[in-house]
């Protein structure tokens, strides 16, 4: 007679990785999609040109111009405020802030590298 299977421990359902990787895409649609809605309002008030330069490029944040502080700005607000609800909201567990937090900057970091073509070399 063949063994028996234990059941799943509780909660182990939703700790897929399937879902983890809907929810690491998920969370980071929603970051770049609040970093687009936030530099366009941005740009449309400062009443500079928007370009997608601003979303998935790191030349705009500068310590040397007012424009560039607005931008890190921004970008504090996106990652750190609208981010942080994300989180809490996608996830709900306490113990995996932290991995996906590092994930979604990690992410950012590639896809700027990729979309301008070399490593950030600035850190404001």
């Amino acid at each position: 007679m063949p063994r028996r299977r234990k059941p799943p421990r509780p909660g182990a359902l939703g700790e897929l990785p399937p879902l983890r990787i809907a929810q690491i895409a998920a969370l980071q649609g929603l970051y770049y999609a609040g970093a687009l809605v936030l530099m366009l309002f941005t740009a449309l008030v400062a009443g500079t040109r928007f370009s997608m330069e601003l979303v998935f490029g790191w030349e705009a944040v500068r310590g040397d111009t007012t424009q560039g502080w607005l931008s890190a700005f921004v970008w504090v607000l996106d990652g750190g405020l609208c981010m942080a609800v994300a989180i809490i909201v996608l996830i709900g567990r306490s113990k995996l802030v932290p991995d996906f937090a590092l994930t979604m900057h990690g992410l950012h970091l590639v896809v700027s590298s990729l979309y301008t073509g070399r490593v950030p070399r600035n850190m404001m």
